[in-house]
């Protein structure tokens, strides 16, 4: 068997700032909260746990006070900040630049909504940590759309501006976006400018991972795409890889593999969302490399 890890797979840039964070800020303290799963991943969070960084919901965030807290990757709503403030917390805001500048825009976009009469729709999974800081710069007003049924929520005969949470799917997003078209055209008529916005605002070092992946699991006899299984990037990922290569598997560590996956002639390939560290699709690569030596034994 030949084992190779994509090399396109593992952290996304906002990700892995906000680890290095963590790990730098938690060489001064044997504790570090953080709000929130600083990525979804049970084994690296689990690593990070057992070097001090303890995680937290909102509500025990309002009870703590003189202390230091991480905000990872995904962002805030303004609340957060507020809490801080009053609570003299100081923040260590990993924040991802991307995920920054789209509250900005969401923001800005929704003051000029306010004044037309019009509504922010947002394409992502509601309660979703980003979706969360996004809609919190709408006051909590923006209508969160990740399935048909959700198109109901929106009044066409109104305004919309349409963003996306950063990790979703650009097929998606646009997908989305004729569906909105096609929905003002049947109630209006017609479709300009002032009616309906798009903003594609989807990460591309998320997004560009879709075709390298289809790529990647084309060439492969087996995928093994290791994932959390709380990442909706995990979860989208990972149907790429199925729907190139049949024989692909989801697992969140090498305890879940199954020996019957492979053939001793197989090229097994190894892949994983945004949220995956290297240090795990490699104890994943080495645990496959050892059953060589079981089939060696069969084939004697």
């Amino acid at each position: 068997m030949n084992v190779t890890i994509d090399k396109n797979s593992g952290y996304c840039f906002g990700v892995e700032f906000a680890i290095k964070m963590a790990e730098d800020e938690m060489e001064g303290t044997d504790r570090l909260y953080c709000l929130g799963d600083i990525v979804h991943n049970d084994m690296e969070v689990k690593r990070l746990s057992d070097k001090g960084l303890v995680v937290i919901d909102r509500e025990e965030l309002r009870e703590l006070s003189d202390c230091k807290v991480l905000i990872r990757a995904h962002g805030e709503p303004p609340e957060t900040y507020r809490t801080a403030i009053e609570n003299n917390i100081e923040l260590i805001d990993a924040s991802c630049p991307v995920v920054l500048k789209l509250q900005h825009r969401v923001k800005t976009a929704f003051d000029k909504m306010e004044k037309e009469k019009g509504q922010i729709v947002i394409y992502g999974k509601k309660g979703h940590a980003e979706v969360i800081g996004l809609t919190g710069q709408t006051l909590e007003k923006a209508i969160v759309v990740m399935e048909d049924k959700d198109l109901e929520k929106i009044d066409f005969t109104k305004p919309v501006t349409l963003f996306s949470q950063t990790t979703k799917s650009t097929k998606g997003f646009y997908e989305l976006k004729e569906k909105i078209e096609e929905k003002i055209k049947a109630t209006k008529g017609v479709l300009n400018e002032v009616d309906f916005n798009a903003n594609d605002s989807i990460c591309r070092q998320v997004s560009n991972r879709e075709p390298q992946l289809k790529h990647f699991a084309s060439e492969k006899d087996v995928i093994i795409f290791v994932s959390g299984k709380k990442s909706s990037n995990g979860k989208a990922l990972y149907q790429v890889c199925k729907n190139e290569n049949e024989r692909s598997y989801f697992v969140e560590n090498e305890s879940e593999i199954d020996p019957n996956w492979f053939s001793p002639e197989d090229e097994v390939g190894i892949c994983g969302a945004t949220s995956t560290p290297m240090w795990l699709m490699e104890q994943v690569m080495h645990y496959i490399m050892s059953l060589e030596q079981g089939f060696a034994l069969e084939s004697n």
